[in-house]
């Protein structure tokens, strides 16, 4: 129960960030923008006292874990294959567009012997 009552506390902190920033209309932007960090920090910290919020933070951190053991493709590999993409779509383009004036073709003049002027 402890937990439910934390977690709501955080949503409201959040919340209140939010609020923050439109009731400080009249104030500069870096308070209204410095109002929704806190909210959000605040509430972060209210969530991370929580059970829920132990496992999120632990999975996010293993997911950063896991991230950085990414092998990126170099410079030379990412332009390589997006002049494949484009090439392909260039060559699908074509291939639909024989397509589809055949077809318009067999339709209209073979089949229903209409003529386009």
């Amino acid at each position: 129960m402890a937990d439910k009552i934390k977690f709501a506390l955080a949503l409201l902190l959040l919340a209140a960030g939010v609020a923050g920033f439109y009731l400080l209309a009249e104030r500069a932007m870096i308070l209204r923008v410095l109002a929704v960090f806190a909210g959000f920090g605040l509430g972060a910290l209210v969530a991370w006292q929580t059970e829920p919020g132990r496992q999120f933070f632990g999975f996010a951190k293993e997911a950063t874990v896991e991230a950085k053991k990414v092998v990126w493709p170099t410079r030379k590999e990412t332009l390589q294959t997006t002049g494949l993409v484009f090439a392909f779509v260039i060559v699908m383009a074509a291939f639909l567009w024989l397509t589809d004036k055949s077809l318009e073709w067999v339709l209209y003049d073979l089949v229903l012997g209409w003529r386009k002027t």
